[in-house]
């Protein structure tokens, strides 16, 4: 009689996957692909682009890619982000993902004790330079007062069409920088969603998730994402016209698609605290309920079988 199979008590292998950046495109990347193979890559991806550049496409892909146990490595850490709160906000992700990162050149790496207190001490540091900066800022502003000088952008204050220009570019370029380093907490939910669910189901789903969108702000930000190519155009596309009474299974459907492993109950405790009143009367939703709107949803084509 054959033994039962003994399961292998060693982890699995962490997969090293290296990221490679130059500014510019008549540098190339061997440098960098020779310190992360001998770092233990298995595979390498390679862009072209300078650090303040907002449109990564292989950086953005390789995010997206990256699961739970991978270590994502660089050689120093000005491959990866524009500043340090980007770089924060990437390692927040990829650790609420199960996703490690490592610098080869900076003593950080989140897989380590030691790498996680450096990427605090990094975080701290962010910290005092934005309270630095506001401090100074706000000293200047009492100076200027003092002196008798008006604060702000003498520009705006005389409505010159250069300055006025100026400060709408740097507000749009801020507005997609919050864009895009929040963009792995909801732009994977909407691709989910769209175009085959409504804009108001999109946004009860994500502020069910703990986000504060409105329908018109959530429609702004992902056409802003379409016309920098960050986001797939189809996502503008009209949703499919129901009847009204079906509005509940649209809803249901949306909420199993955002998060498969949402058993009926969940999914009946998530519609009571939406306030949503059940199909058939009563105080509260029942499983039967949303199983009963699910296969209806099913039969539509809403969930894929």
């Amino acid at each position: 009689m054959a033994r039962p199979a003994i399961p292998d008590p060693r982890p699995a292998p962490q997969r090293l996957i290296g990221y490679a950046r130059v500014s510019t495109e008549d540098q190339i990347n061997d440098a960098q692909v020779d310190e992360l193979r001998a770092a233990g890559c298995y595979r390498i991806h390679q862009e072209h682009g300078s650090g303040a550049s907002r449109v990564r496409p292989i950086l953005r892909k390789l995010l997206r890619e990256l699961v739970a146990g991978d270590v994502l490595v660089v050689v120093r850490l000005d491959r990866l982000a524009r500043s340090v709160s980007h770089l924060l906000a990437v390692i927040e992700d990829l650790e609420k993902r199960g996703v490690h990162f490592r610098s080869l050149r900076d003593p950080i790496d989140t897989s380590t004790p030691q790498g996680m207190f450096s990427l605090q001490v990094l975080g701290a540091v962010a910290q005092l330079e934005r309270a630095l900066i506001a401090e100074r800022t706000k000293a200047g502003m009492m100076a200027a007062k003092a002196r008798g000088r008006l604060a702000g952008n003498p520009g705006l204050r005389e409505r010159r069409p250069e300055a006025v220009r100026a400060v709408s570019a740097a507000r749009n370029r801020a507005y997609l920088d919050e864009l895009i380093s929040s963009a792995q907490t909801w732009l994977p939910t909407v691709r989910k969603l769209r175009p085959q669910h409504s804009w108001d189901n999109v946004v009860l789903i994500l502020n069910r998730k703990g986000h504060s969108w409105t329908v018109e702000r959530l429609r702004r930000a992902v056409h802003r994402m379409v016309r920098e190519k960050l986001a797939e155009p189809e996502l503008l596309a009209r949703s499919p016209r129901r009847p009204p009474e079906d509005n509940l299974m649209k809803l249901v459907a949306a909420i199993a698609i955002a998060d498969p492993d949402l058993s009926l109950r969940e999914i009946a405790a998530q519609l009571d605290q939406m306030h949503e009143r059940p199909p058939r009367g009563g105080r509260k939703w029942q499983a039967s309920s949303v199983r009963a709107l699910l296969d209806e949803a099913r039969r539509f084509g809403l969930i894929r079988l």
